[in-house]
């Protein structure tokens, strides 16, 4: 084989211009008006399922509760039994102290919103303060000798 005998294996074809006078006149096979008849046009199919899928990723679709509800404070949970291992008899049990005996971290630099649950055994009198606290928390650390201060005593 020489280099004069060499082939293009694909013919050497462009892209037929169409709508600079010639065979093509009047709409140059675009049909009427519309996005598919301007220049430059080409829409991808499958824009219309991302369109439809826009709300679902602003989160007005399935987790609209994270997105909506986003400015919410969600208090960080702390176990019964989580006091009942940190603190001594007597103690009071307040964010500033959970962070203190190191069963929560901070959050910006300050004490997180807490809430008590009720899992586990109190077997300590404790006293409870700025902390949300659940029904059965509250009946754990009153049956144990505790106090829990009413300012932000149960919210459900």
């Amino acid at each position: 084989m020489q280099l004069h005998e060499l082939k293009p294996t694909t013919p050497r074809k462009s892209a037929k211009r169409i709508g600079r006078g010639g065979k093509r006149g009047k709409t140059s096979g675009k049909g009427h008006k519309g996005q598919k008849a301007r220049a430059g046009n080409s829409t991808r199919p499958e824009m219309r399922d991302i369109i439809k899928k826009i709300p679902k990723l602003r989160g007005h679709g399935v987790n609209r509760a994270k997105t909506v509800n986003s400015e919410r404070i969600r208090p960080v949970v702390v176990n019964v039994a989580a006091l009942e291992a940190a603190f001594e008899a007597g103690a009071v049990v307040s964010p500033k102290s959970l962070v203190g005996a190191g069963v929560l971290a901070t959050r910006a630099k300050r004490a997180p919103a807490v809430k008590i649950l009720g899992n586990g055994e109190l077997t300590k009198k404790l006293t409870i303060e700025k902390c949300e606290v659940s029904k059965s928390a509250q009946e754990k650390i009153e049956a144990a000798g505790g106090s829990v201060s009413n300012e932000l005593k149960t919210k459900r």
